[in-house]
């Protein structure tokens, strides 16, 4: 498996939207936008443009089911969904307005360092639904109006049941480094995944690299996605799980697969994982509208019960069962150190691990 080859400096190097200053000049703050009601005449809007194309590094039959489901309370608008791991995403637009292509309307990232960058380039609108202002605490959505968190993702161990019981899993990164595991591990990788990214800079901060070094000792299997390591666990393909998608996990042992999560000792990474409208965006009527219900308590139930994530709205009820965000320790994000060293975390993360 080869690691993304375009830096995030040369995926923005060409856009015209970068006649003011390069991708790192510190942008001038913009004032609040006024919170936006979803109204009649926004509706109507929508409609006579009829589409909203939804980049996404959700996994496909989420973010496919979140589209029907707006398509069946919005009738005659279609959301085209593009889903690939954010990193991926991330590299595509850059190439898109380095070719002046403005194909996208609102995008979802595993990585809020994204946005950091979007921001600076000036590609984003500033756009914020009342709901979200109503019903979501300050830390979840851009003072200035670009951003809104859709999702927040946890990266805790998995466990294949028939292949290790749990008194006997691993409850530690300190535990990964036995030789029992050997060649019984599958981690996914940061130059494709946002989530991945984000788990892999985490850990590598608390931990030191040296704790890859150890690791890829343990003849750890790889693959791109986050939702790729929960597919290897419920095939019983490998019996551990070192990062990914904890909601899938959590999904697969809710239909009786024989999989658990582990929240591992030193603390879980977590990923924040917010959606934008671009301010270029073919339709932006529907942009906004579908940007809207997303975030709105219909759009947010639907994360919870049917994806299993956590969401931040206040009205949106979490399903018995799943630990909540305060009952287990977390790691700290970053995403402004994500930005600064995305390059290095790649460049480090192949040479150790070879991929």
């Amino acid at each position: 498996m080869q690691s993304t080859t375009l830096s995030r400096r040369d995926v923005l190097k060409g856009s015209t939207a970068l006649a003011i200053g390069t991708v790192f000049a510190e942008p001038v703050k913009a004032a609040p936008p006024p919170a936006e009601a979803v109204t009649p005449a926004l509706v109507e809007a929508a409609k006579k443009e009829g589409k909203c194309v939804f980049y996404t590094a959700m996994d496909l039959q989420f973010a496919e089911k979140l589209g029907k489901d707006f398509e069946a309370r919005y009738p005659g608008i279609n959301v085209r969904v593009e889903r690939s791991g954010a990193e991926r995403v991330f590299t595509r637009i850059g190439q898109e307005y380095s070719s002046n292509v403005r194909a996208v309307d609102v995008v979802n990232t595993s990585d809020q360092s994204h946005c950091i960058a979007w921001k600076k380039s000036g590609w984003l609108a500033q756009y914020l639904p009342e709901e979200v202002v109503k019903n979501y605490d300050a830390a979840y959505f851009d003072a200035e109006g670009f951003e809104v968190v859709t999702r927040v993702l946890v990266s805790p161990f998995g466990i294949n049941t028939d292949l290790v019981k749990m008194a006997d899993a691993p409850k530690s990164f300190a535990d990964l480094l036995d030789p029992k595991w050997a060649g019984k591990m599958v981690k996914a990788h940061p130059a494709y995944s946002g989530t991945i990214m984000n788990s892999t800079f985490q850990v590598a901060r608390e931990l030191g690299w040296e704790y890859f070094e150890k690791l890829a000792k343990q003849r750890v299997m790889q693959v791109q996605s986050a939702t790729d390591t929960p597919k290897k666990l419920a095939l019983g393909e490998r019996a551990i799980m070192i990062d990914g998608a904890g909601y899938l996990v959590i999904r697969d042992k809710e239909v009786g697969k024989p999989v658990d999560v582990i929240y591992p000792a030193e603390g879980t990474p977590i990923a924040t994982s917010p959606s934008v409208v671009f301010k270029a965006a073919p339709n932006p009527n529907a942009a906004r509208l579908f940007f809207s219900w997303m975030h709105g308590r219909e759009g947010q139930q639907i994360l919870i019960d049917y994806a299993r994530q956590y969401s931040a709205h206040k009205q949106a009820v979490e399903k018995p069962g799943v630990k909540k965000l305060g009952e287990f320790k977390l790691m700290k994000e970053d995403p402004e150190g994500v930005e600064r060293d995305a390059e290095l975390i790649k460049q480090k993360y192949a040479q150790i691990f070879k991929v």
